[in-house]
């Protein structure tokens, strides 16, 4: 296995190893806010300083043109960066607002956030930088060591990580491994404090049986077949474009990404000329020949998709085109596509879309109802009482009205997943709290011994009545200011 500098994994007691973090951490260096903060910094001078190196990274990777690569790779990290370093102090601080009752009114109770310890982080191929460097960014505000091992697939962006990565962190806190499934399933031999994982359900289920003899939390980042419901008064060329620019948006490989539509007849009827309209003013007639449209990663996901498309029982009515030479699929849209087809059975994550239909607003959120909870779920509606019909109605791990994607943009929104779209959540705050131990403190007074003599042998009946009285949280007690 390859770690920073060839030092093997298998090979614990090498330095910077899984030991040497763990005594580094043991050491308190990662715990000051001081040198929390410094090393913040030094991960926001990482991505303003070699903006452009990421932005050749990824488009010899993905293909991404420098627009996505801004937007969705390096503004979102130094915004999490940003918000970060703003917030961290207050973050840190222990919180007092406990509600207490009379036997407790004298005692000092708290919650202190603590590291959890040494944390691994498993990156992702589709957004190769974004998706390793916010996690870390919780992890380090957390006073966590870590070791990053970004995706294989995208081997310029893991190699631009595991030069840049010890140029500006602690080597004594923050290691990158390089290296493929094998080694990864080395990696996960050893315990850990915490694994956090971004990528497919499969491999999910691989990262929790490795994860079990150590009892190791862990974070799942995964994805789903997340919806777009489009119902009821809608501007469809609006609807159109937002629909359009979420689902081709890195052509296709989000794990946020519009999986399918559904709508009535009508509503796709009208749909399609403006989604056609749409992909022209966008890509232009030919969108292989133009700057702004992707590719697919690897040959392997490229045939993957292509045999997916082929299989379909759908109709292609937009699209349909492939070159095997640059793995490109052009942005592509089926109708007739029924609920058995070969497009429905997995998360599609490509330019692929399929446009299911349905008659009225319950059918449509039956429909949501009957398949996994989704990573996202999209309602496009000019009428208020449709989206809340629909939020009030489904589960998902994030949700957005009339717009795709933009919501996992906030740092101040956790952005996670439920059942099988993932457990646990970051961004921000809850990054923050993914990667903390909520350590429960109390610090009790020797005053109100008339109280604590209540509850020592021998027992009495008379004792428990007041005893009860006495921990009783009464009304007004619950905000941390006792109301007797």
């Amino acid at each position: 296995m390859k770690l920073l500098r060839g030092v093997s994994v298998t090979e614990p007691r090498s330095h910077p190893s899984l030991l040497q973090l763990r005594a580094t951490f043991r050491s308190g260096m990662t715990i000051p806010e001081q040198f929390r903060m410094n090393q913040l910094q030094k991960l926001l001078s990482l991505v303003e300083e070699n903006e452009q190196l990421i932005i050749d990274a990824l488009h010899k990777d993905l293909h991404k043109p420098k627009f996505e690569s801004v937007l969705s790779e390096i503004q979102i990290t130094l915004n999490d960066l940003y918000f970060a370093i703003e917030n961290l102090r207050t973050w840190m601080q222990p919180e007092y607002n406990i509600g207490k009752n009379l036997a407790t009114r004298m005692d000092e109770c708290f919650i202190r956030r603590e590291p959890l310890g040494v944390v691994l982080i498993i990156g992702a191929w589709n957004y190769p930088l974004h998706l390793i460097l916010l996690p870390l960014v919780a992890a380090i505000a957390a006073g966590n060591c870590v070791i990053l091992k970004p995706s294989e697939i995208c081997q310029a962006t893991e190699q631009l990580l595991a030069e840049l990565i010890p140029k500006y962190l602690s080597q004594d806190c923050y290691a990158v491994l390089c290296g493929g499934a094998e080694e990864t399933k080395s990696l996960l031999k050893n315990r850990f404090d915490h694994i956090f994982y971004t990528g497919s359900q499969a491999v999910a289920r691989s990262i929790l049986l490795a994860a079990a003899p150590h009892l190791t939390p862990v974070t799942l980042e995964l994805g789903g077949k997340s919806p777009c419901f489009i119902y009821g008064r809608i501007d469809i060329q609006k609807a159109a474009r937002r629909l359009c620019w979420s689902k081709f948006f890195n052509t296709g490989q989000s794990c946020v990404a519009p999986d399918y539509v559904l709508c009535t007849v009508e509503t796709r009827d009208a749909l399609l000329p403006a989604i056609q309209e749409t992909l022209l003013s966008f890509y232009g007639s030919d969108p292989g020949e133009g700057p702004d449209m992707g590719r697919i990663v690897t040959l392997r996901h490229w045939r993957r998709l292509v045999d997916m498309l082929r299989k379909s029982k759908g109709k292609v009515v937009i699209g349909g085109d492939s070159r095997e030479e640059d793995k490109y699929i052009a942005p592509t849209v089926l109708v007739d596509v029924p609920e058995a087809d070969s497009l429905m059975q997995e998360e599609i994550f490509g330019p692929i879309l399929p446009i299911l239909t349905i008659e009225s607003l319950e059918e449509g959120i039956d429909y949501i109802n009957r398949q996994e909870k989704p990573l996202a779920l999209y309602v496009f509606s000019d009428e208020s009482s449709v989206v809340s019909t629909v939020l009030n109605n489904t589960s998902s791990g994030g949700f957005c009205g009339n717009d795709g994607i933009v919501h996992m943009a906030l740092p101040g929104l956790p952005f996670g997943g439920v059942g099988a779209s993932g457990m646990g959540s970051y961004h921000g705050r809850w990054g923050f709290e993914t990667f903390s131990h909520r350590r429960s403190c109390m610090n009790r007074s020797w005053l109100l011994e008339m109280v604590n003599v209540l509850r020592y042998p021998p027992y009495s009946e008379y004792n428990l009545g007041w005893l009860r009285w006495a921990t009783t949280l009464k009304k007004g007690s619950w905000g941390g200011c006792t109301v007797m």
